[in-house]
């Protein structure tokens, strides 16, 4: 395994970060401790969940990801090895059954205490908010179009609530999830201009499918020091090239979930197909070339890999001993001309 650190701190993560958003609904509580056993003794030992977990988000599967994380802590001794991130979920139609209050000091503070509860564990290490409270384009909005909304700016307010939280010693660091430019940099000259917690990383979708990271926000990533933690990066197991091959099963996860789409369509299937022969030129496997672009990109502080299957899992982790050359990037980036963002 390889390791890097933490932005701004001395903490070790895995370059490669164990994924969960499955258990609970795609995957039993045996197969994520099957996963978590495997990750760990291949090296990882950083862990991404959410209190929305598992997707797509249910009142009746509500935070059971993070149950049978925490269930695992208790029955292993564990949690000392882990570095271990969640998030709390932000307002929309998909998370009513979980609150309306979005981001205020008592939303903050409550479900970071049910968090702690769930996974049987003192402090977390990463916190992140999962999406804006504002009105923007992420999760599947390409573009941006203002819209008057409710939204007041609560930069100030969410990072004093954090400072609190930090200092109680429930968290120990905080990071954003699906942020864009202006929200990223507002939350980093409020920490800057008021001496509070700073956010050390952002969570964003970023595959050869999607790379609009790489537009403006690679560039903060680097100049101000806030790492990438990119998810998705086989495009809800694209790249894996199951579908374009005829591997899928019914319980495959764009044959059960119609929310994710954007990733079946003619220029997804089409830009697939581009990858996929590179990858057979190369004598490569489609799944660790695209997971190796992810991970080798310099604004990357850990790539987030999720499975279904332990033989999947396997395949995903063994792509950290790939580093893609020249020749290969250099027709990856002939198909990202011709076909650019097609999930974005």
């Amino acid at each position: 395994m390889k390791y890097t650190t933490l932005p701004h701190t001395d903490i070790k993560v895995s370059k490669l970060c164990l994924g969960t958003m499955t258990w609970g609904r795609q995957n039993t509580q045996a197969e994520g401790f099957e996963q978590m056993d495997y990750a760990i003794d291949q090296g990882i030992n950083f862990f991404d969940t959410a209190e929305l977990y598992p997707v797509p988000s249910e009142a009746k599967t509500y935070a059971d990801t993070e149950r049978i994380i925490g269930n695992w802590f208790e029955k292993t001794g564990h949690r000392n090895q882990v570095i271990l991130a969640s998030k709390i979920a932000g307002p929309g139609e998909y998370t009513a059954h979980i609150r309306t209050t979005g981001f205020s000091p008592d939303a903050l503070k409550d479900a970071i205490n049910n968090s702690l509860k769930r996974l049987k564990t003192d402090y977390i290490d990463l916190y992140q908010l999962h999406w804006p409270e504002r009105n923007t384009n992420t999760l599947g909005i390409r573009d941006y179009k203002h819209e008057d909304d409710q939204w007041q700016d609560n930069f100030n307010e969410i990072l004093h609530t954090f400072d609190g939280i930090i200092k109680s010693g429930k968290v120990r660091h905080i990071g954003i999830s699906n942020e864009k430019a202006w929200g990223t940099m507002r939350y980093l000259e409020e920490s800057k201009k008021h001496d509070l917690p700073r956010m050390l990383t952002v969570q964003n979708a970023y595959s050869l499918l999607n790379r609009l990271f790489e537009g403006d926000m690679a560039e903060i990533a680097m100049r101000e020091n806030i790492g990438l933690l990119a998810y998705s990066p086989l495009g809800c197991g694209v790249l894996s090239g199951k579908y374009i091959k005829g591997e899928d099963t019914k319980d495959s996860r764009l044959n059960l979930f119609t929310r994710f789409a954007r990733y079946s369509s003619a220029s997804c299937t089409e830009a697939t197909k581009q990858y996929l022969a590179i990858a057979e030129a190369h004598q490569l496997k489609l799944s660790q070339m695209a997971l190796a672009f992810v991970t080798q990109q310099p604004f990357v502080t850990s790539n987030i890999i999720g499975a279904t299957n332990l033989a999947q899992l396997k395949e995903n982790i063994e792509s950290i001993h790939l580093t893609l050359n020249q020749e290969v990037l250099n027709a990856i980036e002939d198909v990202h001309k011709v076909i650019p963002n097609p999930s974005a």
